[in-house]
């Protein structure tokens, strides 16, 4: 085999092998959140089966060709068929609980495809011509290792933001293909058994039903059924609904958008007033509201476009800044008079950094003296559980008592709007008993 043949080869074998672990990580986003005790997991279970890849390759003594043609083709396959949103999607909806759907993914798809591809660099050393062992296995680190780097960043960066999660899967199962075929010699069945491979990769990628697909979600706005609404449509992102609105006069919205209007215009009495939100969902809380003053802060600098298009139709009311909401809340010199925080990667996960005091403390920065922050969470509607305990006493540690309103009550989940005011802080508490009442102390004072 030429050099420039087998870095050719080596370098496909990175590109995709990283490639392949960034798209699957990204697909874990809308099923199982992106949270630390997710991402990690899933890259040490890739590490630990490029590793085994590596030493099942270090055993093979011959027809190095054929081998490598193989294990391209079935990554291939298994890339372009296991890594499609459709593929994935049903694995999480039939296969229960959520713990069966993720090993079934991780040890079915994503381990075999690193094994197969980590074998690649150990068996083609031995067709390299040099003078010495460690020159032969350090250039092909050396290819393999820029193949990962540009993958990563290429794939994340270019090809996910600009044409979706599908156009990267298609692109990794196209790279082995032509890796295949490379090292195949033009065989006629290889060949004919690649395109068959490509063509039912294109099928389940390049057709995929969602409005839009991008680096940080998957979008879908479609009609939903609520009587007594006049065609009214959701806005989806990551499987979990962001929004709701119709084309009555005036629009209906979600509950929990109608709550947070209510606090807001009703309540506060809000008018001129700057109001920042953290996460814009469909934009719908400044939809047609003229009185205020929105600054929208969102990962994604897609969903802008893709909400007016597809969901409003009609331009967004407000800035919007295309950031990390807390990178936002730490590095702004403005101040606002409400902070709401409506932060979600998908239904019940919000990412962790936006959980800790830190960020709390952050939001409280930006309020002016006497504003108001509310947060819309996700938890179990009798808050019980050690999360919905531990997320409100970490936001009543940064602002003193807050007021917690649960909606949808009766359901296991919920939506829970908790208002805080910067004017208050936390302060010492006590309990009352019989034999030391001090409540009509406290009631005077």
């Amino acid at each position: 085999m030429s050099r420039f043949l087998l870095y050719t080869i080596v370098f496909i074998e990175g590109f995709c092998s990283l490639g392949a672990e960034v798209i699957a990580l990204r697909r874990l986003v809308p099923h199982v959140g992106s949270s630390i005790v997710v991402t990690a997991p899933t890259i040490g279970f890739f590490l630990l089966a490029l590793a085994l890849g590596y030493a099942s390759g270090a055993r093979v003594a011959a027809n190095y060709r054929t081998i490598v043609a193989r294990n391209f083709m079935i990554a291939a396959g298994l890339a372009g068929l296991g890594l499609a949103g459709i593929s994935v999607d049903w694995m999480f909806a039939h296969l229960q609980p959520v713990l069966v759907a993720y090993l079934v993914f991780v040890g079915g798809v994503l381990c075999p495809l690193a094994w197969l591809l980590g074998q690649t660099v150990p068996i083609l050393t031995n067709l390299m011509k040099t003078e010495r062992t460690g020159e032969a296995s350090g250039l092909a680190l050396y290819w393999s290792t820029l193949g990962s780097f540009l993958g990563s960043l290429s794939l994340s960066l270019v090809v996910m933001q600009w044409l979706g999660v599908s156009a990267a899967v298609f692109t990794c199962a196209l790279g082995l293909l032509v890796g295949t075929l490379l090292l195949a010699r033009r065989d006629v069945k290889i060949t004919i058994l690649a395109g068959v491979i490509a063509v039912i990769a294109a099928g389940l990628n390049l057709h995929h039903e969602v409005t839009a697909d991008t680096a940080y979600a998957e979008y879908l706005i479609g009609p939903v059924d609520l009587p007594g609404q006049k065609d009214p449509r959701a806005f989806w992102v990551n499987k979990s609904t962001a929004s709701l609105l119709d084309d009555s006069e005036p629009p209906n919205y979600t509950r929990y958008i109608r709550h947070l209007r209510q606090i807001l215009l009703n309540d506060l009495g809000f008018a001129g007033k700057d109001i920042l939100v953290l996460g814009a969902g469909g934009f719908t809380l400044s939809h047609r509201e003229p009185l205020n003053h929105y600054t929208y802060v969102d990962i994604d600098p897609a969903i802008r476009a893709i909400a007016e298009k597809h969901f409003l139709h009609e331009p967004a009311r407000g800035e919007f800044i295309a950031d990390d909401a807390r990178r936002f809340i730490a590095t702004s010199e403005r101040r606002f008079d409400a902070v709401v925080v409506d932060v979600y990667s998908s239904h019940t996960s919000i990412p962790s950094h936006l959980v800790t005091r830190e960020f709390w403390v952050g939001t409280r920065r930006v309020l002016k003296p006497e504003g108001v922050l509310i947060a819309n969470l996700i938890l179990d509607g009798k808050l019980e559980t050690p999360y919905a305990r531990n997320l409100l006493a970490t936001i009543d540690s940064v602002f003193g008592r807050c007021a917690v309103d649960v909606l949808h009550k009766a359901k296991t989940l919920a939506n829970v709007e908790v208002s805080c005011f910067a004017s208050s802080q936390p302060g010492v508490t006590g309990i009352y008993i019989d034999e030391k009442n001090r409540a009509d102390l406290d009631r005077v004072r």
